[in-house]
């Protein structure tokens, strides 16, 4: 198809594009011309709106050289919305045309426009493109009825303002992480979408959409995946099928609310069971995965404190110890609904992001350590110890209890195969749902205990007390003290080295003040309470802001927003989101990440290693996280050409499951197909 007053066509295997015109003549009085930048997409391409989403660069053209020209601005038609990597874009598929209304210097003379046009074209991979279209209207008169019909097309599909529209966009605010939108219209709506512009700090997910009854009042809300610090005007364009809109709606103080709930699709009896399945088995696993290392000395204690005990004491006991991790998990069910109710996200052992939590545990098991290694011994009062004395045994049970709460505790900077699917599917669910997956989570990590109680006969095979229990009492000791000084290093990520070396200095005048007598009946326990005291208060006083933290020589750091840049270039992007906290993720990196043949591939010249530091609280690696629909790590998902959606992989990682997820998602022949003309 040609036209009377069109440029040469830049044509290639991506893209076919022409600068046509309305006027095929500058008539005598006309100081104006209706233009159009006919662009048509090859199967499976797309080129980007003004505002392109996410990511993406929306198409440019520059006028440099152009004679009798003084300005040309291009209309944008409605775009439509594209979803890849989970990431939301707006553009157009197929066809279209940009309507440029060019206004000239001289009125009845020839013009000649000299477009430099810089557009970029994605499908698995983008293509920039940048060429030129030289078009010259002469003086004279004539209408081209084909390029005026195609560009009348299009700029009936660019959206009216609010006064020419029978869509009244009424309020926007920013709250709980979203944007919401309500609007009206006196036509029913149809298939409604928005397309919200609020620079380019600011991004948002697919938008829940409802309207109401009569379907002539709209409620959307956007789930805001990265913001910046005081929101700009927003424009917001809102289409919903032939017609469209955008205006600058007013920022409201409240909330709207919903013209209906979405009725959740409840599981059945049989899925439920099966992440019940799931939830157990993550637990059972929990005892031998790498964080076996901090609970390993608290269980072995357990088992030696019951050696000589009757039968019922001994079953007794463990029964308290399987309570205790029970109970620690039911406690923890009963915050996470709390905090859900007030919005706030939570996730699987993210109380190690708490410079406080963190510096509790380490001086419990520093003392721990140091009460196990003989450098001072716990004793009661004398009239504690004879009510104890005479309470038949009992009085160990309140210790079994404590034994069983702190080794779950101690378990949950860990993740195991099974348990992220379950973690996820509860803290997305009912409150139901919380309650018991982590009620199968506890009996799982429990079992062992329950074993012992089923079996307390078990016990007796231990050899008889002698200078071997001196022994392992320090190997124990040890094992305590090795878990402290993890847990201090952690606390040096989270909190910085300031915080971590001053807790050490008021852990130590802590031991050493347990270990002397001081004058007076209350001096001692009082200097106690003290130190602990003010070792709780350094975190919050010394913790330093959060920086950016260096991530190895062979990765870069998180970037979500370049995940899809990177795989439009043919890259394949291995994420790994990791913390210090986070043992799996250790053992991951050390028997796997940082192995050949995997760290070899991952050096690669077509491929990224990406790491995602939470050590430290970031709400874009929760956002990140949650939009996969996970709370816990480690999490490793690999993209590329052939798996844009990601492939995601097992909590614990093995060097063929990397391979395997690198060479599926990488692109089989990454030159034949970009190879463009010009």
């Amino acid at each position: 198809m040609g036209f009377a007053a069109s440029s040469d066509t830049y044509e290639n295997s991506t893209i076919t594009a022409r600068l046509i015109s309305v006027e095929n003549g500058v008539a005598e009085t006309s100081r104006t011309l209706s233009l159009g930048l006919d662009v048509e997409l090859a199967e499976g391409w797309k080129a980007y709106w003004r505002s392109p989403g996410e990511v993406g660069l929306p198409p440019e053209i520059s006028w440099d050289g152009s004679e009798n020209l003084v300005s040309a601005q291009m209309l944008w038609p409605a775009p439509e919305r594209f979803t890849a990597f989970g990431i939301e874009n707006f553009g157009y598929k197929t066809r279209v045309v940009l309507p440029i209304q060019a206004v000239l210097e001289t009125a009845g003379q020839s013009a000649t426009l000299q477009a430099r046009v810089s557009l970029l074209a994605c499908s698995t991979v983008c293509v920039p493109h940048d060429f030129d279209l030289a078009l010259t209207i002469p003086a004279g008169t004539g209408i081209d009825a084909k390029a005026a019909g195609l560009i009348s097309e299009y700029a009936q599909r660019v959206p009216l303002g609010p006064e020419e529209s029978d869509i009244i966009v009424e309020t926007a605010v920013i709250a709980d992480d979203a944007l919401y939108v309500t609007a009206r219209s006196a036509n029913a709506f149809v298939k409604p979408d928005i397309f919200p512009e609020l620079g380019p700090e600011f991004t948002f997910g697919k938008p829940d959409i409802r309207t109401d009854d009569a379907g002539t009042a709209l409620w959307a809300k956007l789930p805001l995946l990265a913001q910046g610090e005081d929101p700009p005007p927003l424009q917001l364009t809102l289409t919903d099928g032939s017609r469209a809109v955008t205006a600058q709606p007013a920022w409201s103080d409240r909330i709207p609310g919903a013209p209906f709930e979405v009725m959740a699709n409840l599981p059945d009896l049989t899925q439920i069971l099966a992440i019940a399945a799931f939830a157990f088995l993550g637990g059972l696993i929990l005892n031998v995965m790498p964080c076996v290392l901090p609970v390993l000395s608290i269980k072995l204690t357990s088992v030696l404190n019951h050696g000589n005990k009757p039968a019922h004491e001994v079953r007794n006991g463990f029964l308290m110890s399987a309570l205790g991790v029970l109970v620690f998990m039911w406690a923890l069910a009963a915050i996470i609904l709390v905090l859900q109710s007030v919005g706030v996200t939570v996730g699987w052992g993210l109380q190690f992001q708490s410079p406080v939590f963190l510096t509790v545990m380490f001086l419990v098991l520093a003392v721990f350590s140091a009460n196990l290694f003989g450098v001072f011994e716990v004793s009661l009062p004398s009239g504690l110890q004879s009510r104890l004395a005479r309470s038949s045994g009992r009085d160990g049970y309140g210790g079994d209890f404590a034994t069983g709460a702190f080794a779950a505790v101690l378990a949950t900077p860990c993740s195991a195969p099974f348990l992220g699917t379950a973690v996820a599917f509860a803290l997305s669910g009912r409150p139901i749902d919380v309650i018991l997956v982590f009620t199968a989570l506890g009996l799982g990590l429990s079992l062992p205990y329950l074993v012992l109680a089923g079996k307390p006969g078990l016990v007796r095979l231990l050899p008889r007390p002698g200078r071997w229990m001196v022994v392992v009492k320090w190997v124990l000791a040890g094992l305590l003290a090795g878990t402290a000084i993890w847990l201090l290093w952690v606390l040096i990520g989270v909190a910085g080295g300031r915080v971590a070396m001053t807790v050490l200095l008021m852990t130590s005048l802590f031991i050493l003040l347990a270990t002397i007598r001081l004058p007076g009946r209350l001096t001692r326990p009082t200097a106690l309470v003290v130190v602990a005291v003010l070792s709780l208060l350094v975190p919050t006083a010394l913790t330093i802001p959060p920086q950016t933290r260096a991530v190895g020589q062979d990765w870069v750091a998180f970037d979500r927003s370049e995940i899809p840049k990177l795989v439009s270039q043919g890259k394949t992007v291995f994420v790994d989101v990791t913390a210090d906290w986070c043992l799996t993720c250790k053992a991951n990196k050390t028997l796997v990440l940082d192995r050949a043949p995997v760290v070899d591939q991952l050096r690669g010249d077509n491929v990224v290693a990406m790491r995602a530091d939470w050590t430290r609280p970031s709400t874009d690696i929760s956002r990140y996280l949650e939009s996969h629909n996970r709370f816990g790590i480690p999490f490793n998902i690999v993209y590329g050409p052939n798996a844009p959606d990601g492939i995601i992989l097992s909590e614990v990682l093995t060097s063929e499951a990397v391979l395997d997820a690198l060479s599926r998602a990488a692109l089989g022949d990454p030159v034949t197909a970009l190879k463009t003309d010009g």
